[in-house]
């Protein structure tokens, strides 16, 4: 079974939003000529609590994007985004939705932040998707979204030690920081993924 995962296509991480992906908006029209070629389709959302520890407003004197140390693991601290059940947190409009069978949702305790769509940033509490994936009997998952050097990458190479064949279609995603994406994107591969282009889907 053909899987894509499209990973945090939200309004907040779309031009104009509160954490902004440059051109996040253009991989909308990829992502939905890209659904019909697949058996299951689902999707992440990151739905964090006002009071979420990655959120700078959070954290007295401190500014958006400066890191912290939260028990032991470098924290960077974000613009308040993708606040539960705000406008932000939603799905980006043109996203179609109809083909989605379910939505895992992240970074929803305060104490923690979830990049990955599998498990929150310690690995202490998973989200289910892997679960889900092995009772459907996935065997090829297919990557999309934002950003895609944080959550996106972060969702594959988990996938990838939880023994899932995973690829990254690196057209259908934008990223925050085009270096760290190469850097994520070569790790990916390391790890036994693929990167691909949506036309080789």
């Amino acid at each position: 079974m053909k899987v894509l995962i499209i990973v945090d296509a939200q309004n907040d991480f779309m031009p104009g939003g509160a954490l902004e992906v440059p051109k996040g908006d253009e991989i909308i029209p990829v992502i939905n000529r890209l659904q019909p070629k697949f058996d299951l389709v689902i999707a992440t959302q990151d739905w964090h609590p006002e009071n979420h520890i990655s959120f700078a407003k959070n954290h007295l004197g401190k500014k958006e994007f400066e890191t912290i140390q939260v028990e032991g693991i470098e924290q960077t601290l974000w613009p308040a985004h993708c606040i539960q059940n705000t406008k932000g947190a939603d799905f980006h409009p043109e996203l179609n939705t109809t083909a989605i069978e379910a939505i895992f949702r992240k970074g929803t305790s305060p104490k923690i932040d979830s990049y990955s769509g599998f498990y929150d940033n310690a690995h202490l509490k998973s989200t289910g998707l892997a679960g889900y994936l092995k009772e459907k009997e996935a065997k090829e998952l297919y990557f999309c979204g934002l950003a895609g050097d944080i959550c996106v990458s972060f969702t594959v190479i988990d996938a990838l030690n939880e023994g899932f064949q995973s690829v990254l279609i690196e057209n259908a995603c934008k990223a925050l920081d085009e270096e760290n994406f190469s850097k994520t994107k070569q790790q990916i591969k390391d790890l036994g993924g693929k990167v691909i282009s949506a036309g080789e889907v």
